[in-house]
């Protein structure tokens, strides 16, 4: 077990948002939010991530509850890439990812080789090495997702947090991004919108309808044609493909 969620509860003034949310994130495994808008998949996240406090039930690491952490030490284990994450456009993406490194390194302290090789391995990881001098204002969509995703790597996480990663991005960049994801050696929790993404690429689904949990497990235990049309009002043919062993899922015209 990684990141644990039990029984939250969380409000905005008398409206309940997240409303007795309670799971398990399978370590090492990419684990997908599902819902439609207002559902309340981004305040799930922001709790998890400890940007967030609950009115109600915990957030727990390993058994501990997170709010015994010290903000640095949550820094430190958890990364998480907003939905709409911006940067300073003067900055290169080497400076970006660099940016990943503070919660490792106290005001005193100076760069070390360490630093060095955690952002340069990042930068590999995510195919941007040879962008790394590259001004941030020059990059395409995809390769600034990239970029902060490297710069979530230079924290060294143990969970790494994704609010709608694909946003905005051609399908290339999606499926480019989506790829590097799931290939991560890492407990990833992440938001998504498009179902046979989700489908394709996580080990694991929750499903969230007005701030509860709805539906929960594997893809194929969890996007069936009725939960499609009860919670996403689709009508949908599901099929698994015969080249791997995944689901996907026909819209009706």
């Amino acid at each position: 077990m990684s990141i644990k969620a039990d029984n939250l509860i969380w409000k905005i003034g008398t409206k309940t948002v997240i409303d007795g949310v309670s799971f398990e994130a399978e370590q090492g495994k990419l684990l997908g939010v599902l819902g439609p808008n207002g559902s309340g998949k981004t305040s799930l996240l922001r709790l998890l991530a400890g940007l967030k406090r609950p009115h109600a039930g915990r957030v727990m690491l390993d058994g501990q509850e997170l709010s015994t952490f010290r903000r640095r030490t949550i820094a430190q284990r958890v990364a998480f890439i907003e939905q709409h994450a911006t940067t300073n456009a003067n900055l290169k993406v080497i400076d970006v990812v660099k940016l990943g490194r503070f919660p490792h390194r106290s005001m005193l302290s100076g760069w070390t080789r360490e630093d060095d090789t955690t952002v340069n391995a990042a930068l590999e990881r995510t195919g941007m090495s040879a962008k790394r001098n590259d001004a941030w204002h020059s990059l395409s969509g995809g390769e600034k997702q990239r970029t902060h995703v490297a710069r979530a790597l230079a924290q060294s996480p143990k969970e790494l947090i994704l609010d709608e990663p694909t946003n905005h991005l051609d399908v290339q960049h999606q499926v480019n991004l989506l790829r590097l994801v799931s290939s991560l050696p890492m407990t990833s929790i992440m938001a998504l919108h498009d179902l046979n993404h989700a489908a394709m690429y996580c080990d694991r689904l929750l499903v969230m309808q007005a701030g509860k949990i709805v539906a929960a497990g594997t893809p194929e235990e969890v996007l069936t044609q009725r939960l499609l049309s009860d919670v996403f009002a689709v009508d949908a043919h599901i099929e698994t493909s015969p080249h791997h062993d995944r689901l996907h899922i026909h819209f009706a015209r």
